[in-house]
Protein backbone atom coordinates (compact mmCIF):
# COMPACT_ATOMS: atom_id res chain seq x y z
CA UNK A 1 0.00 0.00 0.00
CA UNK A 2 0.77 3.55 -0.85
CA UNK A 3 2.13 6.27 1.95
CA UNK A 4 1.08 9.67 1.55
CA UNK A 5 4.00 11.88 2.56
CA UNK A 6 2.33 15.59 2.63
CA UNK A 7 -0.43 17.48 1.16
CA UNK A 8 0.93 21.09 -0.10
CA UNK A 9 -2.15 23.80 0.14
CA UNK A 10 -1.08 27.41 -1.21
CA UNK A 11 -0.73 30.38 0.72
CA UNK A 12 0.32 34.15 0.01
CA UNK A 13 2.58 34.46 3.17
CA UNK A 14 4.41 31.22 4.83
CA UNK A 15 5.29 33.38 7.45
CA UNK A 16 1.91 34.37 8.71
CA UNK A 17 0.57 30.82 7.55
CA UNK A 18 3.36 29.12 10.13
CA UNK A 19 2.53 31.47 12.84
CA UNK A 20 -1.33 30.31 12.33
CA UNK A 21 -0.52 26.71 12.49
CA UNK A 22 1.49 26.57 14.97
CA UNK A 23 -1.17 28.55 17.36
CA UNK A 24 -3.88 26.18 16.22
CA UNK A 25 -2.42 22.81 15.68
CA UNK A 26 0.33 20.77 17.77
CA UNK A 27 2.58 20.71 14.87
CA UNK A 28 6.41 20.61 14.34
CA UNK A 29 8.39 23.24 12.06
CA UNK A 30 10.81 20.67 9.78
CA UNK A 31 11.46 23.16 7.16
CA UNK A 32 10.90 27.20 6.57
CA UNK A 33 11.65 29.72 4.21
CA UNK A 34 10.18 32.68 2.12
CA UNK A 35 8.86 29.98 -0.42
CA UNK A 36 7.60 27.01 1.60
CA UNK A 37 7.38 25.41 5.00
CA UNK A 38 7.20 22.03 6.03
CA UNK A 39 5.02 21.14 9.04
CA UNK A 40 4.96 17.72 11.19
CA UNK A 41 1.91 16.08 12.36
CA UNK A 42 1.86 12.95 14.04
CA UNK A 43 0.42 11.05 10.83
CA UNK A 44 1.62 13.15 7.70
CA UNK A 45 3.17 16.45 6.54
CA UNK A 46 1.55 19.52 5.78
CA UNK A 47 3.11 21.67 3.12
CA UNK A 48 2.94 25.42 2.93
CA UNK A 49 3.71 26.66 -0.86
CA UNK A 50 2.99 29.85 -1.99
CA UNK A 51 1.44 29.84 -5.71
CA UNK A 52 4.13 30.71 -7.71
CA UNK A 53 6.67 27.95 -6.67
CA UNK A 54 4.60 25.31 -6.35
CA UNK A 55 1.09 23.68 -7.30
CA UNK A 56 -1.36 22.48 -4.27
CA UNK A 57 -0.81 19.02 -4.32
CA UNK A 58 -0.77 15.26 -2.90
CA UNK A 59 3.03 13.91 -2.26
CA UNK A 60 2.85 9.90 -2.51
CA UNK A 61 6.33 8.27 -1.48
CA UNK A 62 7.31 5.93 -4.45
CA UNK A 63 10.62 4.48 -5.54
CA UNK A 64 9.66 3.93 -9.42
CA UNK A 65 9.30 7.39 -10.36
CA UNK A 66 11.57 7.25 -13.52
CA UNK A 67 8.50 5.16 -14.60
CA UNK A 68 6.25 8.51 -14.56
CA UNK A 69 8.98 11.48 -16.00
CA UNK A 70 12.49 12.47 -15.16
CA UNK A 71 12.58 13.52 -11.97
CA UNK A 72 14.02 16.65 -10.13
CA UNK A 73 16.16 16.71 -7.08
CA UNK A 74 15.19 19.22 -4.28
CA UNK A 75 17.19 20.75 -1.85
CA UNK A 76 16.75 18.39 0.71
CA UNK A 77 17.95 15.29 -1.54
CA UNK A 78 14.75 13.72 -2.46
CA UNK A 79 13.82 13.72 -6.00
CA UNK A 80 9.79 13.67 -7.70
CA UNK A 81 7.87 13.81 -10.42
CA UNK A 82 4.36 15.51 -10.58
CA UNK A 83 1.59 13.48 -12.57
CA UNK A 84 -1.86 14.94 -12.73
CA UNK A 85 -5.15 12.72 -12.34
CA UNK A 86 -8.11 12.70 -14.87
CA UNK A 87 -9.48 15.25 -12.93
CA UNK A 88 -6.45 17.64 -13.33
CA UNK A 89 -5.54 17.13 -9.69
CA UNK A 90 -1.77 17.41 -8.78
CA UNK A 91 0.36 14.37 -7.41
CA UNK A 92 4.05 14.45 -6.40
CA UNK A 93 5.77 10.92 -6.42
CA UNK A 94 8.26 11.45 -4.42
CA UNK A 95 11.88 9.33 -3.09
CA UNK A 96 14.10 10.51 -0.24
CA UNK A 97 17.45 9.05 -0.01
CA UNK A 98 18.50 6.01 2.02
Amino acid sequence: MDKIDHIAIQTTSIKDSVLWYKKMFKCEIEFEDDTWALLKFDNTKLALVVPDQHPPHIAIKRENIEDFGTPVKHRDGSESVYVESPDSNKFELIRYPK
